[in-house]
């Protein structure tokens, strides 16, 4: 005969009840009440130990004298419409540099350097601007010696123009970031061939037109292949200008647009030289040889905390 289940031979009248209603129930809260009943009559538990919510009357002295001596914290109160921020401190308005002083750091620097020119080899101003895109992240020695195997590989902007990417990647790899200098020299070169039938525009607007030119390059070409004058801001002018307090803007462009009332036109090329064989020689980043700085008399050394 076969067993029967357990839920089958329930009994089919059984009333339904709820899980474990015919079990006994703790009342609540009844070994806590016991614990307070304890202390309170002053017994001990066993092993001798005191009891857990009984405190000697030297606990409450010393943590009334805890409370009394703790020092509090100021309570921060959110800013709402009802309560407003602090008005931060108006930022000093910054005054342009004496003209005389000026003159005599121009002065002091074209006795330094009496005929800067670009570090960067050329031969035509396609040659200039090619090599000015590739020192981007990279110094003009290493410029140097990829130049002559470019420029006798396509010599002109049409032949870069249609120089097969993977070659040109591979000729300057060395230069860093040559994936985007290969895209830029590529689209550049189109633009030329397309805009102004191959050869290099001579304006700022039409420099700043073509693809991956900006400012600087554009400054760098007109200055030293076209004879026009431009200021080059690059990271040794943008250091420089600062600590001989001529600007206090942080951002190349803005850098430019401080220095163009307080050098002459004449030598906005001039003085982009001088500060970049400064800077190079002397005045570095880190630690800038003040000592043997022949400007030390007129420069005030905004932001420089170490030197040598």
């Amino acid at each position: 005969m076969p067993r029967k289940s357990p839920r089958s031979r329930r009994r089919r009248n059984a009333t339904p009840r709820l899980p474990g209603s015919n079990r006994p129930r703790a009342t609540p809260g009844r070994r806590a009440a016991r614990k307070r009943t304890v202390a309170r009559a002053g017994h001990a538990p066993r092993g001798g130990a005191r009891p857990a919510g009984r405190k000697t009357s030297a606990t409450r002295r010393a943590k009334t004298v805890r409370r009394a001596t703790a020092v509090r914290r100021p309570v921060r109160v959110r800013a709402t419409a009802a309560t407003p921020r602090p008005a931060a401190a108006p930022r000093a308005r910054f005054t342009p540099p004496d003209p005389a002083r000026v003159a005599s750091i121009l002065l002091v620097l074209e006795g330094l350097y009496p005929a800067p020119t670009t570090a960067l080899d050329h031969e035509s101003p396609l040659q200039l601007l090619i090599a000015t895109i590739l020192s981007a992240q990279c110094t003009d020695e290493r410029v140097n010696k990829v130049t002559p195997a470019l420029f006798a590989r396509w010599p002109d902007a049409a032949a870069l123009a249609a120089a097969p990417l993977p070659e040109l990647e591979a000729m300057i790899h060395s230069t860093g970031f040559f994936r985007n200098k290969a895209k830029s020299i590529h689209a550049c070169c189109a633009d030329i061939v397309a805009k102004h039938g191959g050869q290099v525009p001579d304006t700022l607007e039409a420099l700043t037109a073509l693809h991956g030119v900006g400012r600087k390059t554009a400054n760098v070409v007109l200055g030293n292949a076209f004879g026009v004058p431009g200021l080059v801001v690059d990271t040794h002018v943008q250091r420089l200008s600062g600590r001989l307090g001529l600007t206090r803007e942080k951002d190349a462009v803005k850098v430019e647009f401080a220095l163009m009332p307080i050098v002459p036109r004449v030598r906005w090329t001039a003085f982009s030289h001088w500060l970049i064989l400064h800077g190079r020689q002397v005045c570095n980043a880190r630690k800038p040889r003040c000592s043997a700085c022949t400007l030390a008399p007129h420069c005030p050394r905004l932001g420089v905390t170490a030197s040598q």
